[in-house]
């Protein structure tokens, strides 16, 4: 049995964010079908990489669910929509704001229909405020967060965090929220709405930016590889490329210290506390570091720095990453048969259950897979599927 099993979620969601938190209530055993709009489909479909006009992006995100295609404006698609509901947990959604009242499926409908529905939104900006009904992707939840504005070196413009995280961390929360909510419908009975907003989420991460700035009265900036509240807490040039190493304590400090051969530091008034040793990092404590780690090779100062419990890492490439032994023995890449791109192998799941383990057992579906079971299973006759189907209804 997996943690989830017997939670029914309607994924009506689409790109990442939303389809990032049903993938984790997919692999823990939920019943998630995935809700499509007929002949278009969620919009990840045209995003890469794509194989044999298929994407493999989205076929990553929609793993272990069932589909269904559905017209959600039209009275017949509400009608099986509202059917779906009665007999579900959770509606997933991400549209912009006001979308689901527009079509006459908001909230207070569905809570009529199923008072226990959790129906958990996900939106750039969330429900209140002067910008909630624009839309909004993860570039523009990161610049306006503040993220951007302290990633990056100082002598660069603001930058963009690699991957999607105002997605994928919205994603994340909302599955914690939807898993705190029926955690309180179980002691209550009673179903609520989540309001998730990506740009709250990604101020909610900024670590110690904000208190930096309403606390201290200082406005944070960029510091490249750098930590601000830590230090020496960097990238580092090695004999044969770069390396990173944090050194979190005042033990850590001692021992990188006795390492560097320079045990003298350890009294130094400039990097006696780790205040201290944030306050005089650049240029000062930054050049004695490298000038040390730029004696040694990548691997001499691995087997140095795990020796002295120093936290240390070589910078990977993804493919370095994806085949290294401590990524494999966790099983972070799984392989799984797509009915269109054949056996592929995708992220595998993150959240490790000891007792109830989740697992990746099948393929996204392609577009209204499932059209069929599903219908049935609501006690539609093969005939009125392939009315519905006629009329562009599924």
């Amino acid at each position: 049995m997996k943690a989830l099993e017997g939670v029914k979620v309607l994924d009506l969601t689409q790109a990442y964010s939303g389809p990032f938190c049903t993938m984790h209530m997919a692999d823990h055993g939920a019943e998630v079908i995935k809700v499509e709009r007929p002949g278009m489909g969620d919009q990840s479909r045209a995003w890469g990489p794509i194989i044999n006009d298929y994407s493999a992006y989205y076929a990553f995100l929609n793993r272990n669910k069932r589909g269904i295609t559905l017209d959600l404006r039209s009275p017949e698609g509400k009608e099986v929509f509202l059917k779906l509901v009665k007999e579900a947990d959770v509606v997933c959604e991400n549209f912009k704001v006001g979308t689901m009242e527009k079509m006459g499926l908001g909230y207070d409908v569905l809570k009529e229909v199923n008072p226990r529905l959790i129906y958990a939104a996900i939106s750039g900006f969330g429900e209140e405020g002067p910008l909630a009904k624009l839309p909004a992707y993860d570039i523009v939840a990161q610049a306006m967060s503040g993220l951007m504005t302290i990633t990056g070196f100082p002598e660069n413009p603001p930058t963009k965090v690699g991957p999607s995280v105002g997605d994928n961390y919205t994603g994340t929360y909302l599955a914690l929220g939807i898993c705190m909510a029926l955690y309180h419908r179980e002691k209550t009975g009673q179903g609520q709405k989540l309001d998730v907003a990506m740009v709250d989420t990604l101020f909610s991460i900024l670590e110690n930016a904000v208190v930096e700035y309403t606390v201290a009265g200082n406005e944070p900036g960029r510091s490249g590889n750098a930590d601000p509240g830590i230090a020496p807490f960097d990238a580092f040039m090695a004999k044969d490329g770069m390396i990173v190493m944090g050194v979190g304590t005042n033990a850590m400090w001692s021992r990188l210290c006795d390492l560097m051969g320079k045990p003298e530091l350890v009294d130094d008034p400039r990097y006696k506390t780790n205040d201290d040793r944030c306050k005089n990092y650049i240029p000062d404590l930054k050049n004695i570091v490298e000038s040390y780690t730029r004696t040694k090779t990548k691997a001499e100062l691995e087997e140095l720095m795990n020796g002295a419990g120093i936290p240390f890492g070589n910078i990977f490439s993804i493919s370095e990453a994806a085949n290294h032994p401590q990524l494999q023995s966790r099983n972070m890449l799984v392989e799984v048969e797509d009915p269109v791109l054949g056996r592929i192998k995708i992220p595998g799941v993150p959240i490790k259950m000891h007792a109830t383990p989740g697992t990746v057992v099948k393929a996204a579906p392609t577009l209204g897979q499932h059209n069929s079971e599903i219908l049935s299973a609501l006690g539609y006759s093969a005939e009125q599927v392939e009315a519905l189907a006629t009329k562009g209804i599924i």
